[in-house]
């Protein structure tokens, strides 16, 4: 065998040197049920979040009133934790029309608009004005009592604590608020893949795409219900 190049070689092997380009590794990761939650689970994770909140509020405690609004920013928005960490009160936009935040600094560096409900709204003015009591002058949405960022770690370590307190499966991490997000927005826009890429903030449609993987299961379940009592 004659000798050849390791350069050479290795684009051999790759397929470059006969005209063939390298096959691309198709997108196989799906979204199912351990990674994002149903609706009987999100008002589970409501209801424990929405009593200790209220207990918090009481007893002038903070974090349990924090980690409420976490939860409602994850559910409403589909944010990364990287950004919600990074999110400032700047950032929201609560009108009469149509409330919204702007992501500044998403992945890829890009910026995005993600647009959201009037209870969310809601839930966004009782937080800013209680932010304002509790950490007055604080850019962040999520700060230390000394007005300090939080970190990623801080915001996954808190959830990872909510989700026992509710009972729920210890496996889920902050991350399956963002694929609940867009599972529920799928669904809700009637299948809508471009409206879901957009809140999302996907470069590719196909990253997209694994959300209606979600629908699945459902028209299983709805022919096997055909024509049945």
């Amino acid at each position: 065998m004659p000798f050849v190049k390791i350069g050479k070689f290795i684009k051999l092997m790759k397929g470059e040197l006969s005209g063939n380009k390298p096959v691309k590794k198709r997108f196989s990761w799906v979204i199912n049920e351990t990674k994002f939650l149903d609706f009987r689970k999100v008002r589970k994770l409501r209801e424990t979040l929405e009593a200790t909140r209220d207990i918090a509020l009481r007893e002038d405690k903070t974090v349990p009133v924090r980690d409420w609004f976490m939860v409602e920013l994850g559910l409403s928005a589909g944010l990364r934790v990287e950004e919600m960490v990074n999110l400032k009160t700047s950032d929201l936009y609560l009108s009469k029309e149509q409330s919204f935040l702007i992501v500044r600094r998403g992945k890829g560096n890009k910026t995005r608009t993600v647009y959201f409900s009037k209870a969310f709204k809601q839930v966004c003015l009782f937080y800013l004005n209680w932010k304002e009591k509790i950490f007055p002058h604080s850019d962040y949405l999520f700060s230390s009592k000394n007005r300090v960022q939080l970190t990623k770690r801080a915001l996954q370590k808190s959830f990872k604590k909510i989700i026992q307190k509710a009972g729920l499966d210890s496996h889920y991490s902050i991350h399956c608020l963002r694929h609940t997000y867009g599972s529920f927005l799928y669904k809700s826009s009637g299948h809508n893949l471009r409206l879901v890429q957009e809140q999302l903030g996907h470069s590719s449609i196909r990253t997209t795409q694994v959300y209606a993987s979600v629908m699945d299961d459902e028209v299983k379940k709805a022919v096997e219900r055909l024509y049945q009592d």
